[in-house]
């Protein structure tokens, strides 16, 4: 690798960190908006102009607030916890591709920032990885509370990630590929969404389910456990916990984005095929599909904020049977429908 690569990538690496940062923050303002205008009020108005600069005095005055650790904790977990969910959480995005290519004086740059052959491997591992900063998170604080939403979420993120697993079987069918640069390129005709609407429905609900959003944010149900697995948190290290979830939250809308809406592609229309002579029209084409991939994603995050202003919390009861007695049966029945329509289609 020459150093002009190397240093190509150490610019994406950085450009798409900032960019997941403030999204996040940002993000964080935007759900206050909606549902503050789906509930009959303004929101944040009070900090700039329509409330802005809101998410910039949340971070200074997380940051200025008093760092408390529990006398009782085991420290060194207690510590650990928070980080290894946020890691987890912007480590995911390094394998999801958010456009095609950028050609720039002369010399072409991949819009991802790696192409690996177990892309959505990589994504579940981290995903499998980030359950424990939440359970050692409940487990470190020695509270009860605290242990009665780690437990719960690892039991929810277990018995749901069996389903978003199953569900994205058909599509790995359908491309024959780990690649997420494959599965989107396999859409560039059809989005799976078409061929596999059963899976990216299960995809979806369990996706809401592993971000822990509502209705499926038992983890952290404030009127049973008061806040669950970080009660016991303050300062940087609280904030570091809403991170880390918002980041999910747009880690899961570019993966439901990449598998089943055809990434940056357009319906019936190939980007990739336009070759502009200006240099202007080459860098509008070159950054044109970040902005579709982007409206999608977007897309989604206003999806998550509109279950949360509509759907009441499930019971633990339900959220468990749901998971086990109807989606996974529904998953493995996507499965089987999707071989026989494959073995139907070479007949």
């Amino acid at each position: 690798m020459d150093i002009i690569t190397l240093v190509i990538v150490w610019l994406k690496i950085d450009v798409v960190f900032i960019t997941m940062l403030l999204v996040v923050a940002y993000l964080t303002w935007l759900e206050r908006k909606v549902l503050g205008h789906m509930q009959i009020r303004y929101g944040p108005m009070r900090v700039g102009w329509h409330g802005l600069l809101q998410p910039i005095a949340d971070g200074i005055k997380l940051f200025f607030k008093e760092d408390i650790i529990v006398d009782s904790a085991n420290k060194v977990i207690y510590l650990l916890a928070p980080f290894i969910i946020t890691v987890c959480a912007f480590a995911s995005f390094a394998v999801v591709p958010f456009g095609h290519e950028l050609t720039l004086f002369g010399r072409t740059i991949p819009l991802r920032i790696a192409d690996v052959n177990i892309g959505i491997l990589y994504i579940f591992a981290l995903s499998s990885l980030s359950v424990y900063g939440i359970t050692l998170a409940g487990w470190s604080s020695n509270n009860k509370y605290s242990l009665m939403g780690g437990l719960r979420s690892s039991a929810q993120m277990i018995s749901y990630e069996l389903s978003i697993g199953l569900s994205i079987i058909g599509v790995l069918m359908l491309t024959g590929s780990l690649s997420m640069v494959e599965i989107v390129n396999a859409q560039s005709g059809l989005w799976f969404i078409i061929k596999q609407p059963l899976g990216f429905i299960i995809f979806l609900i369990c996706g809401i389910a592993e971000c822990n959003r509502t209705p499926f944010d038992l983890p952290e149900a404030e009127s049973e456990l008061v806040a669950g697995f970080h009660v016991e948190y303050s300062s940087m290290k609280f904030a570091l916990f809403f991170l880390a979830e918002y980041a999910h939250m747009i880690v899961m809308s570019a993966i439901v984005t990449t598998l089943f809406l055809g990434g940056w592609h357009l319906p019936f229309v190939d980007i990739s095929s336009f070759h502009p002579s200006t240099l202007f029209g080459q860098l509008v084409v070159s950054l044109l599909p970040i902005g579709i991939f982007s409206a999608k994603v977007f897309l989604f995050l206003f999806l998550f904020i509109w279950l949360r202003a509509t759907y009441p919390r499930l019971r633990y009861d339900q959220l468990m049977k749901f998971g086990w007695k109807v989606l996974i049966p529904l998953a493995l029945f996507n499965i089987v429908l999707t071989a026989i329509l494959q073995i139907v289609s070479v007949l």
